[in-house]
């Protein structure tokens, strides 16, 4: 029992210290990847929105799978260069969710300038 008093008295506050140094480390390493993941999920987000923007600004020729084509291509791309992967079906679920969001605008949109033209014709 003595040789262990001993040791603990002589090594236990190096050990102690070695033990938070592995954990703050390992908490570090945690941190970082959650961090990561939701900077690159929002990145993924922002840039399917602009790549959706502009597709629709660029193809107007083009409709329905020849835009989502060139979207997914183009996003791709995009990420790639980011160091960001994705798979396919994420790919297509982004442009996707970012062509509701701006169908969605588009129609309130519409739905207020119709209001406004409906009340300038009653007035």
């Amino acid at each position: 029992m003595e040789l262990f008093r001993e040791f603990i008295s002589e090594y236990g506050s190096t050990i102690l210290y070695a033990v938070v140094t592995a954990a703050a480390g390992y908490l570090g390493v945690v941190v970082k990847r959650l961090y990561t993941r939701i900077i690159n999920d929002r990145t993924k987000q922002d840039l399917a929105k602009t790549v959706v923007s502009a597709v629709e600004q660029i193809y107007k020729d083009l409709h329905g799978e020849e835009k989502l084509k060139k979207a997914v291509e183009a996003l791709s791309e995009m990420l790639g260069d980011r160091g960001i992967n994705i798979t396919e079906l994420e790919l297509r679920m982004l442009i996707e969710s970012a062509v509701a969001e701006f169908n969605r605008a588009f129609e309130s949109g519409s739905e207020e300038e119709a209001g406004k033209s409906g009340l300038a014709a009653v007035s």
